[in-house]
Order: C-alpha cells, then sequence, then structure tokens
C-alpha cells in the first residue's frame, strides 16, 4: 500500500506509511492500517475521502523556501507553509526532506514518492550543499576541528567538504557539504565548536543548484535535470552502474562519505 501511494504521488514511502497507519486510507470504504497491505487492480483506493489513481504525471519543481516558512503542506499551528506557494498545482506535490522555518533555501517538491524515498535514502548518500553564516570571526582551528568532525549527542558529525569562504570580525561565511540529514545537524556541530549559526542557506542538492532564484519562487525541473536526478536513484538513463557508489575521500576529506548513519534513517534536516 506505501508503494502503491508513493506512486500515485500521495506523499513519501514514510509518510504513507503514517497515512496508513493512522486510518486515513480505505480500500473499497474499509480502512487498512498495514502498509504491506497488497492492492488489487479492482480496488478503489481513497485517502481522506479522495480516491487516488495510480499513476499520475510525475512532476519535480525546484523551489527557493524562504526564511520563516515551515517544510509542511498543512501547518495545525496556522504558520505560513508551503500551501501557499504550491496550492495552484493540479497534482499534489510533497517536499524532498525538509529545511527548518529559520532556515532558507533549495528544496525539492515532487509527486514521485519514489524518487523522493531513495533521494533521501542514508545509502545514496546524495550530496547537500549550504552556506552557513556565523557570528564573529571564525578562527582556522575551529574550521579545521569542523572538518574532521564533532562528536553529538546522537554520535559523530562529520561533514563531506568544509570551506571558508571569508571571515571578519562581525562574521564568517562557511560553505559546507553533508551527506547525512540529522536534525539540525549543522547547527549543533557549529554550537559544538563554539560558533553562532546567524543564517542558514542551502544552495545545491545533488545535481540541483538554487542559482539566482528568487525566495518564494518555484520552476520546474527541465527533462535534462530530472534525467540527472533520477540518474541518483538507479532510474535515469545515464549512470545506472554508479548508483550508490561513493568516490573515494581525498586529502581534505572530499567525497567518500566517511559517516554513515548506523541506524539507517535520516531526517533530511541538517540545517
Amino acid at each position: 500500500m506505501q508503494v502503491f501511494l508513493a506512486k500515485a504521488g500521495v506523499a513519501s514511502r514514510r509518510h504513507s506509511a503514517v497515512l496508513i497507519q493512522a486510518g486515513r486510507v480505505r480500500v473499497n470504504g474499509a480502512v487498512v492500517s498495514l502498509p504491506g497491505y497488497r492492492v488489487g487492480r479492482e480496488e478503489t483506493v481513497t485517502v481522506d475521502g479522495r480516491e487516488i489513481a495510480p499513476g499520475q504525471k510525475k512532476v519535480y519543481y525546484l523551489f527557493h523556501k524562504p526564511f520563516g516558512v515551515v517544510t509542511t503542506l498543512d501547518d495545525p499551528q496556522g504558520r505560513k507553509c508551503l500551501n501557499a506557494y504550491f496550492s495552484d498545482l493540479p497534482q499534489r506535490v510533497f517536499p524532498v526532506g525538509r529545511l527548518d522555518a529559520d532556515s532558507e533555501g533549495l528544496l525539492l517538491l515532487t509527486n514521485d514518492g519514489d524518487a523522493a524515498h531513495l533521494l533521501t535514502h542514508p545509502r545514496f548518500g546524495v550530496v547537500k550543499q549550504y552556506r552557513v553564516w556565523v557570528a564573529g570571526k571564525i578562527r582556522p582551528e575551529v574550521v579545521a576541528q569542523v572538518r574532521h568532525g564533532v562528536v553529538l549527542d546522537d554520535g559523530p558529525a562529520i561533514p563531506a567538504s568544509v570551506r571558508l569562504v571569508a571571515a571578519t570580525p562581525l562574521g564568517s561565511l562557511l560553505e559546507l557539504k553533508m551527506r547525512e540529514g540529522r536534525k539540525r545537524e549543522i547547527r549543533r556541530m557549529l554550537a559544538g565548536c563554539g560558533q553562532r549559526v546567524t543564517r542558514l542557506m542551502r544552495t545545491g542538492i545533488g545535481p540541483l543548484e538554487l542559482g539566482n532564484l528568487p525566495p518564494g519562487a518555484r520552476r520546474a525541473l527541465n527533462e535534462a535535470e530530472v534525467e540527472r536526478l533520477l540518474a541518483l536513484t538507479g532510474r535515469g538513463k545515464r549512470d545506472r552502474g554508479r548508483v550508490g557508489r561513493r568516490p573515494p575521500p581525498n586529502a581534505h576529506g572530499e567525497g567518500g562519505g566517511r559517516l554513515r548513519n548506523r541506524g539507517g534513517k535520516t531526517d533530511e534536516n541538517p540545517n
């Protein structure tokens, strides 16, 4: 059932399982509470009373999430959420991973539940790039400390790479690449080194770059971008043999993904 809902563009596999367990999914009028339920061809599936048709056209959008917007389509607390920017679409899309309300930048939204599941799975180690501003002038030894990893309460956190872009008495700018997505991982890493993050922006996910897309704007991915994105999940036309492989780390720790989340889980939210 959760695969059926993901392919129909209802939600990612993980969130589809939540919908099923919450009793919001029915088959021929009866509640189905098992994510592993096998859907028959002639059965009618509904979520919250809305009939779900399998095999919808897959769409992919790159969105510049503004500061203060929560990464959900419906916020019970009444905060501004993604629905304000995507309610006009004929398809229902959902975010791939998360960005906290006090973070901004690139967010991918799609109705391709399978791709969303694979892009957020730790096995693939899809690189996310961030620009991070911290208060004050950061010292070189602190940058080195971040580069070599910081022990957090849920295990060590090691970025794929760290680059110091600028350092002044008023503030410093770092560029980080991450393969994990534990909750607020970047902020916690820097706090562990005595640094206070004043701004955090995600600028890239795999082959996708935010570019000059303004806050609150979206654009559909072109065919080449979709192909490169799906290649990361093994569904693209090119580079199928490279999916799931990681390049060996170089002398600066770039590539290789030296850290795996031992539990196999990710919140896709290192910001």
